[in-house]
């Protein structure tokens, strides 16, 4: 008989008039902690035995956000994928439920892809038509400040959104360094560290509005018109309204200090009253 799959479970609901995290269940490699909140947002900052995972490992997560229960998750710091020696698989899978008026703001750190590593992530989100999430997908190409460029094996990511059952987001990406070259103008070029940013809700939300305005703002100068010059760009932003309730920005940098303007902005931004009321990250940058 085979053992089924077991899934570590995060479950946050209003108690009291403030977001509590009301079911936690981890298992290893996954480490949970949930640190105070000044607002009421329920704060999850997810974490793993030895800093990363190791080929075979599989991280399995579901999340559910109750009736306008407000939720942020973070990383402890950034998520290192050993190398594989066996053509095992790092893997992560998670599934989240936002409820009518929920809200989840997903905001880790990069993923590290050392040497000869193999990751694959998967993520599914069901949103109810009045709930709203933001959602941050970002990796580095390898130990940076190691000079290590490209060195891993393979990487793929997927993410799937629906609001209530109907699919409205479908983002895919795969690459594998072996198979393509990294440095082409066509891939990465001199670009070290790739940034995703997905924003959906409802477009007569305002809380959906005031970070739609807060993603516009990051366009960059000229970047539409047809002589754009990436050269000399330490960070590329491109924003883009990919459907009337779906916005995605997308950034590629030198390295991570460079993205940082960009994180801060959409950070003080997620500190509006009407959003989170705070800077969940304040004190880690």
């Amino acid at each position: 008989m085979n053992t089924p799959t077991e899934w570590s479970t995060l479950e946050v609901a209003q108690v009291r008039g403030k977001s509590r995290l009301i079911t936690s269940k981890s298992i290893q490699p996954l480490k949970v902690f949930n640190p105070a909140s000044p607002s009421q947002t329920c704060h999850v900052v997810l974490s793993s035995y030895g800093g990363g995972m190791v080929a075979g490992d599989a991280i399995r997560l579901r999340i559910a956000a109750a009736p306008h229960a407000q939720l942020v998750v973070s990383t402890q710091a950034s998520t290192k994928i050993f190398r594989s020696i066996d053509g095992a698989v790092a893997e992560q899978h998670t599934t989240g439920s936002l409820a009518t008026g929920a809200m989840a703001v997903v905001f880790p750190d990069p993923v590290v892809l050392q040497a000869q590593s193999r990751y694959r992530q998967t993520q599914e989100w069901q949103l109810a038509p009045d709930s709203l999430l933001l959602l941050v997908d970002w990796f580095h190409s390898g130990r940076m400040d190691q000079g290590e460029r490209f060195a891993f094996t393979a990487l793929h990511s997927e993410l799937r959104v629906r609001i209530a059952n109907r699919l409205v987001l479908l983002d895919r990406f795969a690459f594998s360094p072996a198979e393509n070259i990294a440095k082409s103008p066509g891939n990465f070029a001199g670009y070290q560290t790739f940034f995703s940013m997905f924003l959906v809700g409802s477009p007569t939300d305002a809380r959906f509005r005031l970070l739609a305005e807060a993603l516009q703002q990051q366009t960059m100068p000229g970047s539409t018109g047809p002589h754009f010059n990436l050269n000399g760009h330490e960070c590329v932003v491109s924003v883009a309204r990919a459907r009337e309730n779906v916005w995605v920005l997308r950034a590629a940098a030198t390295g991570r200090m460079a993205l940082q303007p960009l994180c801060e902005h959409i950070l003080a931004a997620l500190a509006d009253d009407e959003l989170l009321g705070y800077n969940p990250l304040a004190r880690k940058y």
